[in-house]
């Protein structure tokens, strides 16, 4: 009699188990695996191992885009405009207030401020903005991915640390992932040639986290990068929070194919069980990472909630307002009422988080 030898997803998975951390070979094999239900099974268990199983949280706040302006012209962007395009704008400050006083009169705890890189917007523009916010309202300000940071501290002619250090004292809470897309600059060349390199938009992310300001990170996968990248970036991230431990949540999502590349159709296919192999790749070899967020904003409800069982935690906004993938032709969103429908119908608890993760409220 012969016993026929453990197959090597299964050989992984075991190992994971175990205690043992994911190797970018390992992490290809399973991609490459197409085993989606051992894979996300394990991820679910990794997530059981950092989180309660029996809660999903979710955080009631607004994607304020404060410009579209941008010069940095992004291949895959649908959003930005360049400088004196007549569709371009900067919101006053009176629209963001308004805006804010919205979020807060709905429960929302948290801004989430983004914009283009404006060739005419230096530091002061932002101190000037933020102190103003929170001089006014009880409100935590999530704001300003790397690439921005560092396209300000260009303008003012301002080092990292000093941009930082003046940003953080006119109010600035804490720092979204955006901007991350793929850290192989090899992709970054070919997508965003003129937005930030790899190693500057981590080296943003340490010098937050030096600050004390925890920040999250993001992956969009599916233009031109290959299942190696995506490894890669996924190594990068862990590199960093092995030194620091401030990347609080990791999201990740597929490229949108409506967001006006002029490459055409050459972006690389990717569908929902792709998502799910990817998100639940990613917990498995993000290891030291507490939270992943569910990205049904770009996936669609039915497969933000089936992220669910694939390694997520989180459900991240509501969306009162999100410009961004809207542009690229995707709009999905939700209210209170109906975010907790969609994870009590997932048979879990919903749970109201801030930003950093403290519980607002249970239902």
């Amino acid at each position: 009699m012969t016993t026929l030898a453990p197959a090597p997803v299964e050989e992984i998975l075991e190992r994971v188990d175990d205690g043992a951390r994911l190797t970018d070979d390992d992490a290809l094999a399973l991609l490459a695996s197409r085993d989606l239900p051992a894979v996300g099974a394990a991820a679910a268990r990794a997530r059981a191992r950092r989180t309660d199983g029996a809660e999903v949280t979710f955080i009631v706040d607004r994607n304020v885009n404060y410009t579209n302006f941008c010069v940095t012209d992004c291949d895959f962007c649908a959003f930005y405009r360049l400088p004196r395009d007549p569709e371009g704008y900067v919101l006053p400050k009176s629209t963001i207030f308004h805006k804010i006083e919205e979020t807060l009169g709905l429960g929302g705890t948290a801004l989430l401020l983004q914009g283009g890189h404006h060739p005419g917007l230096h530091i002061d523009w932002y101190e000037d903005l933020f102190s103003d916010i929170k001089a006014r309202y009880p409100i935590h300000l999530h704001a300003l991915s790397p690439s921005e940071i560092l396209h300000i501290a260009q303008c003012s002619r301002l080092s990292l640390d000093e941009t930082l250090r003046r940003l953080q004292a006119a109010g600035l809470d804490s720092v979204p992932g955006g901007g991350a897309e793929i850290l192989v600059d090899s992709v970054r060349q070919v997508i965003a040639p003129k937005k930030t390199m790899s190693d500057d938009w981590l080296a943003v992310m340490r010098a937050a986290h030096e600050r004390g300001m925890s920040t999250t990170c993001t992956m969009m996968y599916g233009t031109v990068d290959t299942p190696a990248d995506r490894v890669e970036h996924l190594r990068r991230l862990r590199e960093v929070q092995d030194d620091t431990g401030g990347f609080r949540a990791f999201v990740c999502w597929s490229y949108q194919p409506g967001g006006g590349s002029r490459r055409g159709d050459d972006h690389a296919h990717t569908t929902a069980a792709d998502y799910l192999m990817m998100l639940a790749v990613s917990r498995l070899y993000l290891d030291n990472m507490d939270h992943f967020q569910s990205s049904w904003v770009t996936q669609g409800l039915r497969v933000g909630q089936l992220a669910l069982e694939f390694g997520c935690d989180d459900m991240g906004s509501i969306m009162i307002e999100e410009n961004v993938v809207r542009a690229a032709g995707t709009a999905f969103r939700l209210d209170t009422e109906r975010m907790v429908a969609a994870i009590e119908a997932t048979g879990r608890r919903a749970v109201q988080r801030d930003t950093l993760y403290r519980t607002v409220r249970r239902f």
